[in-house]
């Protein structure tokens, strides 16, 4: 924003400070004159030493104040000079913590994210304002590393695709009397990942903007209509899905919450064991918030491990069911979705194998309607 230029901090605080030094002077002064003027007579007889009446009155007010003014002008003119002097050192003392602070807000617009203000000294409100900025400075530092390996995964991931897209192309070119059939099959199933993987994008875009319309939710309904979406596909993996629960109300989008419920009903389903796999899925109401548990058996996997399956196009290793890899993304959204509804997310790999994930969200508040708005406002 284009502004005009004006007078700066300090010296806006070097006129006050020099105005209110003036401003108690003259009154101080002024106490002082009236003072005097309560036991001083405006006019006195004149004596001799022999204690007779001397000819005519002296003007003793008159002459008090030929004394006094100039004497009160110095003093005024050596504080207005005092206070001007003082008061830049003091306004620069003062504002010596926010020209850090400017500095470092400087470098950060240019994108420079690692400097700290790290300002000493005991709390104040400037030193509070400084840790806040380097607490800010830090997450946006975290954040944005966070979106640039994003960035350049989805690039690799969608890369990767479309130069498989083009080798069977050009072999499909270069040999005609090749059997289209199999490169066919071959590019619908790479173009339906690459689909896959685009819309994973789409929806993790949208709950980081939190652009959706809030409602009731059951996740009770939820793991319900997840596990009979993805019945077939435990079917075909030898899989039992075990649903249990209670209404557990929600407040956030239907869309996403059942999306993140598939993604956990799914990755437990396809992260099992070969045969005889087991899938537990759980709703409960706590005192002022509602659980969704996915749990399954399957490999065992450490503390480290499950704490980085988060992390986008982290697929582990070992994985069972290869046809069903899916693109990397799926606990990602399932944490961008709970985090974009206040929720948390935990994962704790189970002692004889396998993983409980817990999603975590705020429960409805008697006070709120349908919509999802307070009732109360």
């Amino acid at each position: 924003m284009d502004r005009a230029p004006g007078l700066s901090v300090r010296l806006k605080l070097t006129l006050s400070y020099a105005g209110f030094l003036m401003l108690a002077s003259v009154l101080l002064l002024a106490a002082v004159w009236v003072f005097l003027l309560r036991y001083v007579p405006d006019r006195a007889m004149l004596i001799n030493p022999d204690d007779r009446p001397a000819n005519g009155v002296f003007p003793v007010r008159s002459a008090l104040l030929d004394v006094f003014a100039p004497r009160a002008a110095a003093v005024l003119a050596f504080l207005l000079v005092f206070g001007l002097v003082g008061g830049w050192i003091l306004a620069g003392r003062m504002l010596a913590p926010l020209t850090r602070i400017t500095d470092a807000a400087r470098l950060a617009s240019t994108g420079s994210l690692s400097h700290r203000i790290r300002l000493p000294g005991r709390k104040d409100e400037f030193r509070e304002l400084a840790d806040v900025f380097d607490g800010m400075l830090e997450r946006l530092e975290v954040h944005v590393a966070e979106q640039q390996r994003f960035a350049a995964n989805a690039s690799h991931e969608l890369r990767t695709p479309l130069a498989i897209s083009k080798t069977l192309l050009d072999v499909a070119r270069s040999d005609p009397t090749r059997d289209t059939g199999e490169i066919i099959d071959r590019l619908h199933a790479v173009n339906t990942r690459a689909i896959d993987l685009t819309e994973a994008l789409l929806v993790l875009s949208r709950a980081n903007q939190r652009s959706f319309t809030r409602e009731h939710v059951d996740l009770s309904l939820m793991a319900e209509q997840a596990t009979e979406t993805l019945l077939p596909l435990a079917e075909k993996h030898g899989v039992t899905v075990e649903t249990s629960g209670d209404i557990s109300l929600a407040i956030g989008s239907h869309a996403l919450l059942l999306q993140l419920t598939t993604n956990l009903v799914h990755n437990a389903i396809v992260h099992n064991l070969p045969e005889q796999g087991t899938v537990w899925v759980n709703t409960s109401v706590r005192f002022n918030s509602v659980v969704l548990t996915v749990e399954n058996t399957g490999e065992k996997l450490t503390t480290e491990t499950a704490s980085t399956l988060t992390s986008p196009f982290q697929r582990g290793t070992g994985r069972i069911h290869t046809d069903h890899a899916g693109v990397g993304l799926g606990l990602t959204i399932v944490e961008t979705i709970a985090h974009a509804h206040d929720g948390t997310l935990t994962l704790t790999p189970r002692s004889g194998g396998g993983i409980r994930i817990a999603v975590e969200l705020p429960a409805v508040s008697p006070h709120t309607d349908r919509s999802g708005e307070d009732s109360g406002s």
